[in-house]
């Protein structure tokens, strides 16, 4: 047997694995490096998060992911230069991160890595017969694996797409591992660049899980910030605290198929942008509103279409608590506009359940690489969006 296939069927049998969970989002922050400490699988599974840091990327490299982030048409030489040179940069950023932590390469098993999103592209949305969903994440992983010497999990949307998935989102799997609780109904509501929910039920069947995106989380309102404001975000939503809700652009930025689309559904920048909100303003007459009232309405924007989703699958006459992550829990305004629309929820963050808000989705990521070392017996029933499937693309070191 060749060893690294030994070594990976030793980790398997581990009670415990030691896994580092990495995430880069649409807003290109930077990447999230989560160390977890993880035993059992599906329904078992136990989670100790045991470090976690945001590595952020410089202006550099957001420059150059932007050359071909969410573009129809792109340099093609751009795009294959960037994914091995993603691959090592992540490496580079574990090993700096475990040498802060005193901690060697050979004190981790396994590294999940989901990769630099580029480019989304569902069925619903590139609307060709002949194609199938698709999706694209760069950041090879035989690129980490070779430059952190630990046997790497990757691409794990790819495996989604091909049960009928649209690649997204992937939170249902690691939400209802983590996070299921028998007697309260919960809903994980994760407002990165693009907003999506978990519904986990109160009786814990799994075939009643469920999951969709629901459309603009913070992208907008971070596309906008560096745009007015040469910022990567409105701190604390304090240019739209300022501003006043302009009706009749919202109701143009509401104008769009997706919103009617069934769940579950997906979706991303390269649908909702600059160009997407310049052509509402057009169709509304709203091109000279100032920065502070184009923001606040972008912020009720991605609020309501959030509200409007969880509306469409609860029950009105059953409690439900809502357990938030992703950057848009620390804007208060968006999480004030949500609330008061759902004044009959409890509402709280991911943290009161032990996991940082912020790691979750990095967390997400080594918990999907445990389910496909050690689990991938938990059946979600034959729905769509959510195959039961084990999901990543595994890199030996050499």
């Amino acid at each position: 047997m060749n060893s690294h296939i030994q070594h990976l069927y030793d980790i398997a049998r581990k009670p415990e694995r030691r896994i580092i969970g990495l995430m880069s989002g649409t807003s290109l922050d930077g990447l999230d490096i989560a160390i977890c400490r993880i035993s059992g699988q599906g329904s078992t599974t136990q989670i100790k998060l045991e470090r976690f840091a945001t590595v952020p990327y410089d202006d550099q490299v957001k420059a150059d992911i932007r050359t071909i982030f969410a573009k129809s048409k792109i340099e093609f030489e751009q795009l294959c230069l960037l994914n091995p040179y993603i691959g090592r940069m992540h490496g580079q950023m574990i090993l700096s991160c475990l040498q802060d932590w005193n901690l060697n390469p050979g004190d981790i098993d396994i590294v999940a890595s989901h990769g630099q999103t580029v480019y989304h592209a569902p069925k619903s949305q590139h609307r060709l017969d002949k194609f199938p969903n698709a999706t694209l994440q760069i950041g090879d992983g035989d690129h980490v694996a070779a430059e952190t010497g630990i046997i790497t999990f990757s691409d794990f949307r790819q495996k989604h797409i091909a049960h009928g998935g649209e690649g997204a989102p992937l939170a249902v799997y690691g939400d209802y591992f983590m996070f299921s609780k028998a007697g309260e109904n919960r809903i994980l509501l994760n407002m990165g660049g693009i907003a999506n929910f978990t519904y986990l039920p109160a009786d814990g069947n799994a075939g009643d899980v469920f999951t969709t995106d629901t459309g603009p989380g913070n992208t907008l309102l971070d596309a906008y910030a560096r745009k007015l404001l040469n910022k990567p975000y409105d701190k604390d939503g304090t240019l739209a605290a300022q501003g006043k809700i302009n009706s009749d652009l919202l109701q143009a930025l509401k104008t769009n198929p997706f919103f009617d689309a069934p769940f579950p559904k997906t979706t991303g920048p390269e649908v909702f942008n600059v160009t997407y909100v310049e052509d509402a303003q057009t169709r509304s007459q709203t091109n000279h509103l100032n920065h502070a009232d184009l923001m606040a309405t972008l912020v009720q924007f991605s609020a309501d279409t959030i509200v409007e989703a969880i509306r469409r699958v609860v029950i009105q006459t059953e409690k439900y608590h809502v357990y938030m992550s992703g950057g848009g829990m620390h804007n208060p305004v968006l999480t004030k506009a949500i609330q008061q629309q759902l004044p009959d929820f409890n509402f709280g963050r991911t943290d009161e359940l032990g996991i940082n808000g912020d790691a979750k989705e990095a967390v997400l990521f080594a918990v999907l690489a445990n389910e496909s070392l050690a689990g991938g017996t938990t059946y979600f029933g034959q729905r769509q969006g959510v195959p039961s499937v084990t999901m990543g693309k595994v890199s030996f070191p050499k």
